[in-house]
């Protein structure tokens, strides 16, 4: 069991995440590193995108741009506490993604509810 404090708020909430994730409405991506993914699962049906890459899969113009990340989503990012999720959020807005929210750490989306992938 997990037990981190929640993260700050952003518009949107990690419960509303989850459910919107369960509706598949949004697109979650989990920033943490390969090492980190394979211990413990991801988020079910998260995108991995590890922040260090995250500039070059989220830019349309970068030859390694991931279409699963339009700027007309509602993107949820995550990593393990929020720090890197937060890194990733800027750098997404900066890229000119409106709707991108960090919704704090994998513990978090667990505590909620949040259904994973197995490792």
């Amino acid at each position: 069991m997990f037990f981190f404090k929640k993260p700050a708020p952003t518009g949107l909430s990690i419960a509303d995440a989850v459910q919107r994730a369960k509706n598949g409405d949004l697109v979650l991506v989990d920033v943490r590193e390969h090492e980190e993914v394979a211990a413990t699962g991801k988020a079910k049906g998260a995108l991995h995108v590890p922040l260090m890459r995250m500039r070059d899969m989220a830019d349309p113009r970068h030859h390694d741009y991931n279409s699963v990340l339009r700027n007309d989503a509602c993107i949820a990012v995550y990593c393990a506490s929020g720090g890197r999720s937060h890194s990733a959020v800027q750098m997404m807005r900066k890229l000119g993604y409106a709707d991108v929210h960090n919704i704090g750490g994998f513990g978090h989306w667990v505590q909620a509810g949040g259904a994973i992938d197995a490792h």
